[in-house]
This record gives C-alpha cells, sequence and structure tokens, in this order.
C-alpha cells in the first residue's frame, strides 16, 4: 500500500515535515556538478516532502522583516480631540479657564471666548451640575463620571439669560438627549509670566528674525499674545498648545515651549452621548411595566372579587404585589362556603414569577373551589391538588394550606403542602402554631399529605399567610415568623384593620421585593341579641320504628321555640323527616338528628354510621321509594353529603331565613 498521498493527513505529520524542513534550510548546500542540475541529497530536503505537488514551506530566513510601527508622537492633539464623536472640553485653573473645544461641543453648545472661566462662559456644565465635580477632581486629582446627564433640546446654552460677549450660540440638540461625563484631571504647560517691558523686546527680536509682525500676529495663526501654551499626549494626559489670552492685563507671556515653561493642572471634561442607551433602557423599562401590570390585572382577576362571609366566621383578606422592581408571583387565597355552616379557607404560593406564575396560581384555585365542592377532607383535597398541579407544569411547584372550619365542633381542621403554619389567637391573647407534621409542595407527588386540627373557639382568631409576609433575605424564616406571633397577639379590630396591621408592623411598603398574601379570620363570641340569633339542637335516635315520629316531634318543637314562620317550619319538619327516613333506610347506628339556625339560614344535618353518601335520582311512577332525597332538594335551599372522619357520613340540607 502506497502511504505517501496519507502521510500529510497523519497525526503530527506537517509539523515533523515542516521541522525537517526548517533543518535542512540551516544546512550548508554543495555546490552542484557543472552541467548537471541540483539533486535533493535527502528526504529532508525534498523539493516536495509531502509528495502532493505542493511548494516547501519558506525558511525563516526568508520572511521579510515586519514594517516600522507606527508612534503617535507627531499626533496634534487637536486633530485627535477634534475627530473624536463626542464632547470635550479642557479647562485650566482653579477657575476653570477655557482652554480647548472640540468641533462637537462648538456644534451642540456654540463657540466660546478661550481664557474666560467656564462659569461664565459655559454655563451648560453649570446647569449639568459638572462645576462642582471639576473643582473635586482638581482638588483630588482623581476622574469622576456621572451618569446619563440630559440636555434638553436646544441645548442648556439657549436658554435665557447672560452670554459672554465673542461666543456664539450652537445649533443645539432637535431632541432631548443624555450624557455620561468624565472629567479627569491632565496636565498642561504654559509659559512662565515675565515682565511687560521685557516681552516687547523679545517680540520686536523674534519680528526681526522670523518676520513676525510686531503687533504680536505670528504669520502662521499661532497665538502668542501672552496665552499659555501646552505640550504633547504623554501617558495618558492630554498636552496641546493652547492658546488662551490673559485675564489680567497687567502680565504677558511668550509662546515659548523651551525650558521657560510651568506646569499647569487643569480638567479634560468627556461626555459621551448615550441617548440612545437610555432611550432603549427607557423602553425596555416601559415594557416590563405593561408586562408586570399585565400580570397584576391577570392575578387579581383571578383572585376572588369579593370573599364569601360565612355565618359563623368574620374573614378579610389582602394581597400586595411585590415592588415595581419585582415580577407579580403566584400568591393566592379563597374563602369557600361548604354548606351546613362549615367554610373552607385556602392560601398558597406558586414559586416563581410572571404570568406564567399567575397562570398556574388560576389553575389550582380554580381546582380547589371545584374539589372542595366534593366535601372532601384537608389532606384528600391537597392529594388532588398534587395530581394537577404535576400535570399542569412538572417544573412548577406551588405550597398551599387547606383548612376547614365546623362551628358545630369549634375546630379548624387543616393539611399542608409545604407551607407556612398557621397561627391561632386564643380569647386571652395567647398565639399557637399549627404545627402538625406537613407534606412537601405541591407538584412533586409520591407523597400521602395528613389532616390535623386545632381549637377554634368563640373570640379566636386565626391568620394564614404568605412567604413575603415573614421572609427577609438577611435572616431566617422563622425569625419572621415568630416576629408575625408577637404583632398578632396584640392586634384587635376587625379582620381587615388586623390584615392592614399586621402588613405595617412587619414593615411591607410598596418597594417590597415580593408579594404578599394575608387572609385573617375571628370566631365572634357573640353575646345579647346577636346570641340569639344562633342556636343548636340534637337528638339522638336508637333506631326503630319510633325514631321517625321522635324526629318529626323533636324537629317541630324546636322550629316553633325558635319562632319561626308556620310554612318555615313544615318545611323543615318534612325536610327532617326524609332525611332521618334515608338513614334508617340506607344507613347504620349512631345516628343524630342535628338543627342549627343562625341568622341567616336553617340548617338540618343528619348523620349515621354508613359511609356510603346518597345520590339524587329520578324515581319511576310505579316505585315506592327513592324520592326523599329529591323531595328534600325541591324544598330546600341547598343540600349536599359528606364522608365524617371518625367513618360514616353526615347528610344536610340548609333554608334560607326570611329577611327581618
Amino acid at each position: 500500500m502506497n502511504f505517501t498521498r496519507w502521510s500529510a493527513r497523519l497525526p503530527r505529520t506537517q509539523r515533523r515535515i515542516a521541522a525537517r524542513a526548517d533543518r535542512g534550510a540551516r544546512r550548508p548546500k554543495p555546490a552542484a556538478a557543472a552541467g548537471c542540475g541540483a539533486v535533493p541529497a535527502a528526504r529532508g530536503e525534498s523539493a516536495d516532502p509531502a509528495g502532493r505537488g505542493e511548494p516547501p514551506a519558506a525558511a525563516p530566513s526568508d520572511v521579510a522583516p515586519p514594517a516600522a510601527v507606527p508612534t503617535l508622537d507627531g499626533l496634534s492633539a487637536h486633530d485627535l480631540l477634534g475627530q473624536v464623536p463626542a464632547l470635550v472640553a479642557v479647562v485650566y485653573g482653579p477657575e476653570h479657564r477655557i482652554a480647548y473645544l472640540n468641533d462637537t461641543y462648538v456644534g451642540l453648545f456654540g463657540s466660546r471666548t478661550p481664557g474666560t472661566p467656564a462659569g461664565q462662559a459655559l454655563p451648560e456644565l453649570r446647569e449639568l451640575g459638572l462645576l462642582p465635580l471639576m473643582d473635586q477632581v482638581l482638588r483630588s486629582g482623581k476622574p469622576r463620571t456621572v451618569k446619563s446627564r440630559r440636555v434638553p433640546a436646544g441645548g442648556p446654552a439657549t436658554t435665557p439669560g447672560p452670554r459672554q460677549e465673542g461666543a456664539a450660540p450652537g445649533p443645539g440638540r432637535s431632541r432631548h438627549g443624555y450624557y455620561t461625563f468624565t472629567c479627569s484631571p491632565i496636565e498642561m504647560t504654559a509659559p512662565k509670566a515675565i515682565a511687560p517691558a521685557q516681552a516687547a523686546d523679545d517680540r520686536a527680536a523674534e519680528a526681526d528674525l522670523d518676520g513676525t509682525p510686531v503687533d504680536g500676529t505670528p504669520v502662521d495663526g499661532s497665538p502668542v499674545d501672552g496665552s499659555p501654551v501646552v505640550g504633547s499626549i504623554r501617558e495618558g494626559v492630554v498636552r496641546k498648545a493652547v492658546a488662551v489670552p490673559d485675564a489680567v492685563a497687567t502680565e504677558t507671556v511668550v509662546a515659548d515651549t523651551g525650558p521657560a515653561t510651568e506646569p499647569v493642572r487643569g480638567v479634560l471634561v468627556f461626555g459621551a452621548d448615550v441617548t440612545d442607551q437610555v432611550e432603549s433602557a427607557e423602553r425596555l423599562r416601559a415594557s416590563e411595566r405593561l408586562q408586570r401590570e399585565a400580570a397584576v390585572t391577570l392575578q387579581r382577576s383571578l383572585l376572588p372579587q369579593g370573599l364569601e362571609q360565612p355565618d359563623d366566621l368574620r374573614v378579610a383578606a389582602t394581597y400586595q404585589p411585590g415592588g415595581t422592581d419585582a415580577a407579580v408571583g403566584g400568591d393566592w387565597y379563597d374563602v369557600i362556603t361548604l354548606g351546613a355552616g362549615r367554610t373552607a379557607l385556602v392560601i398558597g404560593d406558586v414559586m416563581g414569577r410572571g404570568v406564567r406564575a399567575a397562570a398556574v396560581m388560576g389553575q389550582l384555585r380554580t381546582a380547589v373551589r371545584a374539589y372542595a365542592r366534593l366535601d372532601l377532607p384537608p389532606h384528600e383535597v391537597l392529594q388532588l391538588l398534587d395530581g394537577l398541579a404535576a400535570e399542569i407544569d412538572p417544573h412548577q411547584i406551588a405550597t398551599c394550606v387547606y383548612a376547614v372550619h365546623d362551628p358545630n365542633e369549634n375546630r379548624l381542621v387543616y393539611a399542608s403542602a409545604g407551607h407556612l403554619p398557621i397561627l391561632v389567637r386564643d380569647p386571652d391573647g395567647t398565639v399557637r402554631r399549627a404545627s402538625e407534621p406537613t407534606g412537601p409542595p405541591l407538584g412533586t407527588g409520591g407523597w400521602l399529605h395528613t389532616t390535623g386540627s386545632v381549637p377554634l373557639g368563640p373570640g379566636a382568631s386565626a391568620v394564614l399567610y404568605t412567604d413575603g409576609l415573614v421572609e427577609r433575605r438577611d435572616k431566617d424564616i422563622y425569625d419572621g415568623v415568630a416576629a408575625l406571633e408577637r404583632v398578632f397577639a396584640g392586634a384587635t379590630g376587625s379582620p381587615q384593620v388586623m390584615c392592614d396591621r399586621l402588613i405595617r408592623a412587619l414593615g411591607i411598603t410598596a418597594e417590597h421585593d415580593d408579594d404578599v398574601a394575608v387572609l385573617v379570620l375571628q370566631h365572634p363570641a357573640r353575646t345579647g341579641h346577636d346570641a340569639e340569633l344562633f342556636h343548636n339542637a340534637a337528638l339522638e335516635l336508637l333506631g326503630g320504628v319510633e325514631a321517625a315520629p321522635r324526629a318529626r316531634a323533636f324537629a317541630s318543637g324546636v322550629l316553633a321555640s325558635w319562632r319561626f314562620p308556620m310554612e318555615l317550619r313544615d318545611l323543615g319538619v318534612l325536610a327532617a323527616s326524609e332525611l332521618v327516613a334515608n338513614s334508617l333506610q340506607h344507613g347504620t347506628p349512631p345516628m343524630r338528628l342535628r338543627l342549627r339556625r343562625t341568622d341567616r339560614r336553617l340548617i338540618i344535618e343528619v348523620t349515621d354510621g354508613d359511609e356510603h353518601l346518597p345520590r339524587r335520582r329520578r324515581a319511576e311512577p310505579v316505585d315506592e321509594a327513592g324520592r326523599g332525597i329529591s323531595i328534600v332538594a325541591t324544598i330546600a335551599s341547598s343540600w349536599g353529603s359528606r364522608r365524617t372522619p371518625g367513618g360514616g357520613k353526615a347528610v344536610w340540607c340548609e333554608f334560607a331565613l326570611p329577611a327581618g
């Protein structure tokens, strides 16, 4: 096999060939015999080392030396600064007298007479706040920068006011602009001051030698009328011959760049046009503001527009989005009346920010309301939400607390998915945390949530909240929870007043970096006339044929004692009879009939030991049974059923009380 054509493609082959060619070029070549052509002495001297007809590599000695690197020694500072597309002004001395203005500066603000103080001739520097900055630079010898100073259309030099004589106004800007100014210390050279008589003699001598007129006007146009002259550019410091007429007529200096010079400290003002960047940033901020407003609008539309007010609780909530620099989060809350006087309270937080978090929040809130209508235990509601959250977005998680208040038991039964603990304040002011074990956040999957409970009797209050209320970047989150406990212990007033006080006491302002949701509920202790509007009555049913007549008699007597109208009493007795009959036929002992009235409704509830929930169905004309639940659903305002925690079920119905 011929390896010639492939040898150059093998690894490191070309480098070996180049090395051989280098060694061959350094060897002395023997003289060729007369009449004979040159013959390569070895493979390293081959004219075609790779065997592909390529020319040999050039020896290092054959490479032309690099051209001379240009220097900046002869570069004119006037030419350099005049071509810079930025504002450039050079001033000197404690009064910041004008030494140089480039064409860009003159085109924007107009020409100025050299040698005049900047406070008089450059009003734009005063209006831009640069004169104090230039004083600092001159004193400290360190550069200073101010960003994005606004130059209005026409430029500050066009504003009304006295103008230095001999200064021509510039055309200014056709629209507002923004400039970033950097003031840098520089050192220039100027001729030393000499006596006026000696200066006149020197000028006369110079006129004889180089043809300069005695009046001091040189033929090349360079000023010699007592103007300091500065030299060249070195070490990043601008040095340029600049003519500055002396403001004091008693001294004259000569334009001599020789040894008779002295250093002069000055300031180089450099203004870069950043209008496009500032306008782009403003457009970006406007776009972000519109997006944030859209997210806030979306989130507020997904939150409850008005909280449902249960009969036995007073509830209020507040939501505050994060500051203008923070995107909208996914905090939400809700209050859901479940029937039979029971109320579900929900608060949650979707991780992340923006429209996506708000959209996920809206889906979860809708799902919570749907699952709540099933009247499931709190831990089962969270189990369903966990699976749904994983389906909505597998990369999105959320925390949530779902609690149910039952006025018959005076307890708050809850389940938590990675959320902060509920705080409960007893009537004596003691604050307790609902510290039952919590499960992981929603969307993680594979976890069985559990249900806990905490007492919430008359006179007690509770608060549900999101992490934005208590979390701070420099503190542990449970330090914030402890601070909330102290504030909650002393908070009084209505639930809405308590929400506002908690927000203020924990330092939540419009610039807060996270959104906050707070839900406060109170179980008021009623006395006097209010207490007369809330009553409970219960009857234990042992079964048998006498259970239904006992239930009807009990219901009739209780409703009469509560002074209900005759029509409502008859409907209540009929509903109690049908519910008890359904329980006797399909349920198991123990059985109980409970009557409860509030200021707005009458509630009738029957419990038994069987877990099979009744369903409303259409009974055929020939059927002798199956109409009890249909009758109850027809005459009552609402009805429902649920499984009880200890096993069994509860079937209930409600009647709205007449106004007045």
